[in-house]
């Protein structure tokens, strides 16, 4: 069912983050510079945002891979995961943007987390309540 596949797919995804919570700080610096980012503050703030950050991002796909695992169950927390996402990615917008993140950053996160949240919305409203038993 593809509205189980996307959870599955945005869920794995999402578990990568877990990965950065634990990234040597030298390679988070390396890897802003790579993508233009410039200066990436080496203080022990900078690095704590960014670790819970990931540590959030890693949750957010444990949830929705336990959601995939048994959708009737889970099924009505799936609207609101998807008018989550939506409102997330408008304020990621915003907060990017103030921040004085690049457009590509910006529009990229921002509408990958927007549409996203739409395509999941679109799902949910497509696929009948009782085809996820």
């Amino acid at each position: 069912m593809p509205i189980r596949i996307f959870l599955r797919v945005i869920g794995v995804a999402a578990l990568l983050a877990f990965a950065a919570a634990v990234m040597p700080s030298q390679w988070m610096i390396a890897i802003a510079r790579q993508l233009g980012i410039e200066p990436f503050p080496d203080s022990p703030l900078t690095f704590y945002l960014a670790r819970n950050l990931s540590l959030l991002y890693g949750y957010v796909g444990v949830l929705l891979m336990l959601i995939a695992s048994d959708l009737p169950r889970y099924r009505p927390l799936v609207w609101w995961v998807a008018v989550g996402t939506i409102s997330f990615g408008a304020m990621q917008f915003i907060v990017d943007s103030m921040a004085g993140m690049p457009g590509w950053w910006t529009f990229g996160e921002s509408g990958s987390t927007f549409f996203g949240g739409v395509l999941l919305w679109w799902l949910d409203a497509r696929t009948s309540k009782d085809a996820a038993t």
